[in-house]
């Protein structure tokens, strides 16, 4: 019977790049400075590493949409180098192929790596990915402000919950991710922003205004993954493993079905139950110490807290609007500034959301270290809040 991975896969190093408009850098770039962190962190050559997987969901570097250009970037000379794409839970499925080899018993040491360049495309918002008038059925919206703005419409209906006190709920969750982001150097947006400037703000798709909606950047992030033991014969005392790794993929049933009311999204719900139960974890809520979520919009970050089991069904905007989620709150979340200000190149954000709960339980988050962190989670949301993917990582301290 499958036993899940918990603690059999250790992260040795992480490294990422700087987030933002790198005109300065091409994608092969990115990856060497993400790359090149992780493996001065992991203190091991690179002619250790046994298998690589890459992630890259929208970047026009990829020749036939292979790893090849990651091979030679990074001169990973004459091993298994695999190119992934699951939407903006790439990264996550990059890391899923390298701790899965290492958990198999595969190889001693594997790379997961992604990397984006969004601004080189020319486009304000993510590239139209269409094929005109022969667009394949699965994704009939072409605005992901306008799908993910029905999320707000239906959690108003089914909680009965105002205009008004849902959007400063949306209005917070962009301001804690403003404040949080200016302690972060590698962030893309590193500025305040007022509640007021945030609910003044041009609409984009209702009721999501400018700063309800997450920048679009270029960067990359890196992890590099071993077994516990190999890590202790390195020398490592304090081993951060992984307790839980979980994708759920939507097979039609939110958009083919009237068995979804819009107010949620099914698949983080089922990721979240799974990566839980392979963790160990009865109640998140008291048990973990830090989340990144995929705030792609304020109305996602929201709703993902119930998804999550975080807070009670109904019950985020009470929460959001009390400080729950605050840096010295219960359970902070996205204390690096998230999506909204650290960055979405979509194939590194979901390793960028690992890297930053890596270094908080090193206690390496510098300005932004945070006290007494024991589990971190990152959530990635792939696609539309239909026909998607979410994915789910739980990491912590090893403990022998």
């Amino acid at each position: 019977m499958a036993t899940g991975i918990k603690d059999k896969v250790a992260i040795i190093g992480m490294g990422c790049s700087k987030f933002g408009e790198r005109w300065d850098a091409g994608t092969e770039q990115l990856l060497v400075e993400a790359f090149r962190e992780a493996l001065e962190d992991a203190g091991i050559e690179r002619k250790q590493i046994g298998a690589a997987w890459y992630g890259s969901c929208m970047d026009g570097v990829n020749v036939g949409n292979s790893a090849i250009p990651a091979a030679m970037a990074l001169r990973l000379e004459g091993i298994p180098v695999t190119r992934v794409e699951n939407m903006c839970a790439t990264g996550t499925e990059a890391l899923r192929g390298a701790a899965y080899a290492v958990a198999s018993g595969a190889v001693d040491f594997a790379v997961a790596i992604g990397a984006e360049k969004l601004k080189d495309t020319g486009y304000g918002g993510l590239p139209v990915p269409f094929k005109g008038t022969l667009n394949s059925a699965w994704m009939p919206l072409g605005s992901a402000p306008a799908g993910f703005a029905q999320l707000a419409s239906a959690y108003r209906a089914k909680y009965k919950t105002s205009k008004e006190d849902l959007k400063m709920a949306m209005a917070r969750v962009s301001w804690k991710s403003h404040v949080n982001g200016v302690k972060s150097p590698k962030a893309h947006l590193r500025k305040e922003v007022s509640l007021e400037t945030i609910l003044n703000a041009p609409m984009i798709a209702e009721p999501l205004g400018l700063y309800d909606c997450c920048g679009v950047s270029d960067g990359a992030a890196c992890a590099i993954v071993t077994t516990p033991e190999i890590a202790r014969a390195l020398g490592k005392t304090d081993i951060v493993t992984i307790k839980s790794l979980q994708l759920s993929i939507s097979a039609g049933r939110e958009s083919g079905t009237n068995q979804w009311d819009g107010s949620y999204v099914p698949n983080t719900r089922n990721a979240a139950r799974r990566a839980y139960e392979e963790a160990g974890i009865s109640n998140p809520r008291e048990e973990l110490s830090l989340i990144e979520v995929h705030d792609c919009f304020s109305i996602t970050e929201l709703i993902t807290m119930e998804d999550l089991g975080i807070s009670a069904d109904g019950e985020a905007v009470t929460d959001i609007l009390n400080g729950f989620y605050d840096a010295d709150g219960k359970v902070p979340c996205q204390i690096d500034g998230g999506l909204k200000c650290f960055g979405h190149p979509i194939a590194a954000s979901g390793l960028r959301m690992v890297y930053e709960n890596y270094l908080q339980l090193l206690g390496r988050a510098g300005e932004r270290q945070l006290s007494n962190v024991r589990l971190g989670l990152s959530h990635n949301l792939g696609g539309v809040p239909f026909n998607g993917v979410s994915a789910i990582t739980i990491v912590g301290r090893h403990k022998d």
